[in-house]
């Protein structure tokens, strides 16, 4: 079974960047969905991005081209750069991950909570003047 454990989250000032990170232990399967998703005050938890065994990313439109995730086998981690921070973007933030075999079916990732059955504890994310 895979565990979680979320890193990095401060507060930062608009403008400003921050690296998340989420140290991935345990049996990894070889196909798998790893993802971001986060929380804001009295809001959904919405899915941020994605990255899978081939190393596809996708990203929700909100923070396309100012966020990028990553994933580094060797080091059992997945990182979430974020640029250009904006107040929209405080929110707790999690990682999460996903067997895409399930049964005979071999899934396509999604940023949908349901596809995912493991998740890190959170680091929260404040930006902030």
């Amino acid at each position: 079974q895979v565990h979680l454990v979320e890193s990095g989250g401060g507060s930062v000032q608009p403008g400003g960047s921050l690296t998340l990170s989420c140290e991935v232990s345990g049996n990894r399967p070889p196909n798998y969905c790893l993802a971001w998703f986060r929380q804001a005050p009295g809001k959904e938890r919405e899915g941020v991005a994605y990255i899978d065994n081939h190393g596809t990313t996708f990203y929700a439109n909100s923070v396309k081209g100012r966020f990028t995730i990553s994933n580094d086998n060797a080091e059992n981690a997945l990182y979430l750069q974020m640029n250009t921070l904006d107040v929209e973007d405080t929110a707790m933030y999690y990682c999460a991950a996903a067997d895409r075999v399930v049964g005979l079916l071999y899934r396509l990732c999604d940023l949908k909570e349901r596809t995912y059955d493991t998740w890190g504890q959170g680091t929260h994310v404040t930006v902030t003047y």
